[in-house]
């Protein structure tokens, strides 16, 4: 029985409800159907996985599945039992610990997390914010710099650290944002925090790059099927309201003004659909898409947000109203902009890009 991951699950439905998601999850096999096939999925691409997620994020229901982060694939000898197959069995829940209350935009420079070697130990010391699913979590993927003249250029390392370490403390009941309606958001310090060298995630010093896979697909890449499905479903209300809405003897769909929100939120829709589509399949192929990622996480939270915005708009009142679900779509959607990156640091990394080519 997947209980750790049924327990997250409960932040957001009663323990009947979580339950039952996770039981259809079983039975149905979509719990596993992403993993690679030597861990029982379908090895599915990332293409096929981005469709299908599209089709789940249409709903307000969020379905359980094997949160497995990419970088756990890193894992080797006796990890791979202590970490991994727990996590695809759900037995298990990480987190990810980068940011800092002084390094979110710019980690690789201003981490102040330190892990220094001390015989066959490394000891920790730092503050990790902003970490979801601290509460809950076994382990975290912890960032931490091992030299300070390297930094982000080899100097950090990625450490799985578990959560009944007496040098790791997760402060609760941790920040509460607009998301949802509890604390998901959780402070953890690191006091002396002393791990064996079979903690080291990977290489050490290549724990910067670890953290940016992650990002690049888990939190950039997979950030597009997450607000595609929202913005599909988004449209669809909205045009199923315009054409029965009658106001002033004229449905709302024979006004322009509606018919020109419509056309806005459906070219939205498809040109991010397409590039997503094309940055998968080149994902799949092996190519570098880091650039094409930013993109991805930069026009699905800024489309994403004006595509919510122009259904609750149509919609009126009931836009606003929890009858519908347009107005939390739009703060799930409209967190994009900020979280993981903001979109301002986005459009650094595709600058980047384009002046160094």
């Amino acid at each position: 029985m997947a209980v750790r991951a049924r327990d997250a699950l409960r932040n957001v439905f009663p323990p009947e409800v979580a339950q039952r998601l996770h039981d259809v999850s079983r039975e149905t096999g979509f719990w596993g159907l992403h993993l690679p096939k030597e861990y029982g999925g379908l090895g599915l691409s990332l293409l096929a996985k981005v469709v299908i997620m599209e089709e789940f994020n249409y709903t307000a229901v969020p379905f359980p599945f094997a949160e497995v982060p990419n970088i756990l694939y890193e894992c080797k000898g006796a990890q791979i039992e202590r970490y991994l197959k727990p996590v695809i069995d759900g037995a298990k829940i990480t987190a990810f610990a980068q940011t800092e209350p002084n390094a979110g935009s710019d980690p690789g420079g201003m981490m102040q997390t330190r892990a220094v070697k001390e015989g066959r130990d490394w000891v920790i010391n730092g503050t990790k914010m902003w970490i979801s699913n601290a509460n809950v979590a076994d382990f975290v993927m912890l960032q931490a710099v091992t030299d300070p003249a390297k930094r982000q250029h080899g100097g950090i390392t990625m450490f799985l650290v578990e959560r009944d370490n007496p040098g790791m403390k997760v402060v609760t009941p941790g920040i509460a944002t607009w998301l949802d309606p509890l604390p998901t958001q959780f402070l953890i310090h690191f006091d002396n925090c002393r791990v064996p060298e079979d903690a080291v995630l990977g290489e050490v010093g290549g724990g910067f790059s670890l953290g940016q896979h992650w990002l690049m697909i888990h939190d950039r890449m997979l950030r597009g099927p997450y607000c595609l499905g929202k913005m599909q479903r988004a449209l669809d209300l909205s045009i199923a309201w315009a054409k029965q809405r009658v106001t002033f003897g004229k449905p709302l769909a024979e006004r322009q003004a509606i018919q020109w929100k419509l056309v806005d939120m459906y070219v939205a829709i498809r040109a991010l659909r397409s590039m997503l589509y094309e940055a998968a399949a080149r994902c799949d192929a092996g190519e570098d898409v880091r650039y094409e990622a930013a993109m991805i996480k930069l026009c699905s939270a800024d489309w994403g947000a004006e595509c919510l915005d122009e259904a609750i708009q149509i919609h009126g009142a009931m836009g606003e109203s929890l009858e519908l679900p347009l107005t939390l779509f739009y703060r799930y959607v409209r967190h994009g902009r900020i979280g993981g990156g903001a979109s301002e640091i986005q459009r650094m990394l595709i600058a980047r890009k384009l002046l160094r080519d």
